[in-house]
């Protein structure tokens, strides 16, 4: 059941993959060129489980449910080597650009909250620095030692609310989502959460979102009491 908006919000906090970076599809066709290696499938539902959580976690999910015969670690290696090799060009997404320097400009503050480790992070904003510097912090999940548990757990979006400087409560932080499991995080903080869902989702995945939108260009920043856009 979506919850009702409410227009209280002063921060923002947005996962990046899948949501500001066009990753998800990579990361989607790099899991599944491994897991063929040894042929073993990369089934959709699976996809989606893994999905928001952290590099090991989706590397955990992946070994176990596609039955590929490596180790964890040895999967990571070869997937951090692929990710590094594709993801230094990745496009941003639809209206990304233009509500991050929204805020910016409308002085919101806004962190970033993303599974990824920190490496990875350089890797995937290395044609997007000057954008990427805009944010008022990066929580990066999978390096943290602060997010004791990934996504679907609400560790990451409470320590990126605690480290602006004001402290803001979790009802007045925004959260940007493009999964279920970031969904999940977001409400288990207690924080309202946009999401901008793989268009092959069911909406019953996505029905506990506060708002589901096609993408981050339709977002209406006044539905939740934000400065309308200008253009």
């Amino acid at each position: 059941m979506a919850q009702k908006i409410l227009r209280n919000v002063t921060h923002c906090i947005f996962d990046m993959d899948g949501l500001l970076l066009d990753t998800e599809r990579i990361y989607e066709e790099i899991t599944r060129q491994i897991a063929g290696t040894y042929g073993r499938p990369y089934p959709e539902a699976v996809r989606f489980r893994v999905m928001g959580t952290t590099e090991q976690r989706s590397a955990e999910i992946a070994v176990g449910e596609c039955e590929i015969p490596i180790s964890v670690n040895d999967f990571l290696q070869r997937y951090h080597k692929l990710c590094g090799e594709r993801l230094k060009n990745v496009p941003l997404l639809e209206g990304a650009e233009r509500l991050l320097r929204h805020l910016h400009t409308n002085k919101v503050p806004f962190a970033l909250a993303t599974s990824s480790g920190a490496d990875m992070v350089e890797v995937k904003t290395t044609h997007h620095r000057e954008l990427f510097s805009l944010f008022n912090h990066k929580v990066c999940g999978s390096t943290d030692n602060e997010v004791k548990n990934g996504k679907p757990a609400p560790d990451i979006f409470l320590v990126a609310a605690s480290r602006f400087a004001d402290k803001p409560k979790p009802g007045n932080c925004l959260v940007f989502e493009d999964s279920p499991n970031g969904v999940e995080a977001g409400n288990s903080a207690g924080m309202q959460v946009v999401m901008v869902p793989d268009e092959r989702l069911s909406q019953e995945r996505c029905a506990h979102a506060t708002k589901v939108l096609r993408s981050l260009q339709d977002f209406k920043p006044e539905e939740f009491g934000l400065p309308p856009f200008s253009n």
